[in-house]
C-alpha cells in the first residue's frame, strides 16, 4: 500500500478543490453559525470543512447554492424514495391544502385508509401512527414493557433506532433514554443474543434486519430466525425495526426473510416525504394503546394523524410504490450493488447492503464481504472514505460522508452506470493507495 503521505496529499488537494468550488455554501455555513451551534441543527449533515448548502431538488437531482447539480444518491437517508417532486405526491398534498385543510384536530376518514393499506402491505393486525421512526420505536418498547411487565431490552452494537436510541462501542449513546435498561450484544451472534434474551427480566429484543446506520450490514436468515425462536420461547416481544428496510421487497425485510416479528416499526419514505413513523403488529400487544381500555397507555401526538401525511403517505404506497414496483426496484438495486462489488474487487473498497440501500467501506486489512457479519469486524480507513466522498462530489454525485447510498425511484439507469464508471475511475486513479 502506498505511503500515508500519498493519501494525505490526495486528500489535501481534494479538500482544497472542494473549498474553491463551494464558496457560497461556505458563506451560508458561516452565517448559520450565528444562529445554530456549529451552524447545524442535524448532526449527520455536518461535514468538514463545511457542508454544501442545497437550494432546490427536482426529481432525482439536487442543485446547490453554488449552482452545481447532483444526482441524489443520499435519498434523504432512504426517506426520499419518491424523489423531490413526484406529481402524485404533489397532487395529493395540493388536494389537502385546497379541499381538506391542515391540522383539523379530529379523526378523518383518510387515516383509516392509510392504516388499512399499511396493515395489508406489511402483515400487521393493528397499527399506530407517530411522527418519526424514533417515536415509533419508543412506543413499541412501551407496548412491549406493558405486555410483559418487564423492563430490559436486548439490542445490538452499532444499532440505531432513532435520535435517542443509538448503540456503539458496546454502550448506549450519551443521549439515550433508559441508560440502564439495555443489554447490548454483537450483531449476527445468535448464541450471544439467545443467552441475553433468556437472561431474565427482558421485555423485548429490538433489532434491525439490516443495520443501516451501522454500515448496511445484513442480518442472516439464521440470525433472524434464531432471534425469533428465542424470543418466542422466553416470552419476549420481538420488535423488528423496519424504518429503513420496509422498502426492501413488497412486504419489507421481514417478508423477504420469511420472519414474523411480534411488532414492526416504520418511518422514512412512508410519509410520502413528510415526517412520519408507525408501529404495528400483534393485536394483543397493540391493545396497550386502545383508549377504550382502562389500562391503556396514552399515545398522544399533535401531528400523528395530520392530513398532509395521511394523504401523501397513502398516495405513495398505493399508487407509486406498489408491491410490484417494490419487487422490481429491489432487483434493480441488487444488480447495481453487484456491479459495484465487481468494480472494486482486489481493492480496499467494498460495498454492503441489499436492494436499493447500500454502503461503501474502506477497509484496513484483508476482509471479504462475505466475512462482514458486523461492523465490529471491520476497521475503516476514514481518510480513504473522505477522499472518495470529495471526489464523488466532483463527479456530481450526492452521497453521504459515511458512505451510505440509497436510490430514488426515478433515477435513470444511465446515472447508475455513470456512478459505476466513477467508482472504477476512482480505483484506477488511486490504485497505488487502494490495491491490496
Amino acid at each position: 500500500m502506498a505511503s500515508v503521505n500519498t493519501l494525505s496529499l490526495a486528500l489535501s488537494e481534494a479538500k482544497a478543490r472542494y473549498v474553491a468550488q463551494n464558496a457560497k455554501s461556505k458563506a451560508f455555513h458561516e452565517q448559520a453559525t450565528k444562529s445554530f451551534p456549529g451552524g447545524n441543527t442535524r448532526t449527520v449533515l455536518h461535514t468538514d470543512p463545511f457542508p454544501i448548502c442545497m437550494k432546490s431538488g427536482q426529481g432525482y437531482q439536487l442543485t446547490s447554492e453554488d449552482g452545481n447539480t447532483y444526482t441524489d444518491l443520499t435519498c434523504e437517508f432512504s426517506a426520499a424514495l419518491y424523489g423531490h417532486s413526484n406529481p402524485v405526491i404533489l397532487d395529493a398534498m395540493s388536494n389537502v391544502l385546497k379541499t381538506v385543510g391542515m391540522n383539523v384536530g379530529a379523526t378523518t376518514s383518510q387515516e383509516q385508509l392509510f392504516a388499512r393499506e399499511m396493515c395489508q402491505r406489511f402483515g400487521l393486525e393493528r397499527v399506530r401512527f407517530t411522527n418519526s421512526g424514533t417515536e415509533a420505536n419508543l412506543h413499541a418498547l412501551a407496548a412491549a414493557r406493558r405486555f410483559t411487565n418487564k423492563r430490559k431490552v436486548v439490542v445490538f452494537n452499532r444499532g440505531y433506532h432513532g435520535g435517542v436510541l443509538g448503540f456503539k462501542d458496546g454502550k448506549p449513546a450519551p443521549n439515550n433514554v433508559d441508560p440502564n435498561d439495555w443489554i447490548i450484544v454483537k450483531y449476527n451472534d445468535v448464541d450471544a443474543a439467545t443467552k441475553a434474551i433468556q437472561s431474565g427480566g427482558v421485555a423485548a429484543v429490538l433489532l434491525e434486519g439490516m443495520q443501516g446506520n451501522g454500515g448496511c450490514i445484513l442480518g442472516t436468515k439464521e440470525f433472524l430466525t434464531g432471534i425469533q425462536d428465542a424470543a418466542a420461547k422466553a416470552g419476549v416481544v420481538f420488535i423488528l425495526d423496519e424504518v429503513m428496510t420496509s422498502r426492501i421487497s413488497a412486504s419489507g425485510y421481514a417478508g423477504l426473510r420469511g420472519i414474523k416479528p411480534d411488532l414492526k416499526t416504520f418511518g422514512k419514505y412512508l410519509g410520502g416525504g413528510l415526517a412520519f413513523g408507525a408501529l404495528g403488529g400483534r393485536a394483543d400487544i397493540m391493545a396497550a394503546f386502545d383508549p377504550r381500555l382502562a389500562t391503556s397507555i396514552s399515545h398522544s401526538g399533535t401531528f400523528n394523524n395530520n392530513t398532509l401525511v395521511t394523504h401523501a403517505g397513502y398516495a405513495g404506497l398505493s399508487k407509486i410504490y406498489t408491491a410490484d414496483v417494490a419487487e422490481k426496484f429491489t432487483e434493480m438495486g441488487s444488480a447495481f450493488l453487484s456491479r459495484l462489488q465487481e468494480a472494486v474487487k482486489g481493492t480496499r473498497i467494498t460495498f454492503t447492503g441489499i436492494g436499493s440501500i447500500l454502503c461503501s467501506h474502506f477497509i484496513e486489512g484483508d476482509v471479504e464481504v462475505k466475512d462482514i457479519a458486523s461492523g465490529d469486524d471491520v476497521q475503516e480507513n476514514e481518510a480513504l472514505k473522505e477522499l472518495f466522498w470529495f471526489e464523488m462530489l466532483e463527479q456530481r454525485f450526492w452521497v453521504t460522508r459515511r458512505g451510505f447510498i440509497a436510490l430514488i425511484l426515478e433515477t435513470p439507469q444511465s446515472e447508475l452506470d455513470r456512478f459505476v464508471d466513477a467508482v472504477k475511475a476512482f480505483v484506477s486513479k488511486h490504485n497505488d493507495i487502494l490495491a491490496i
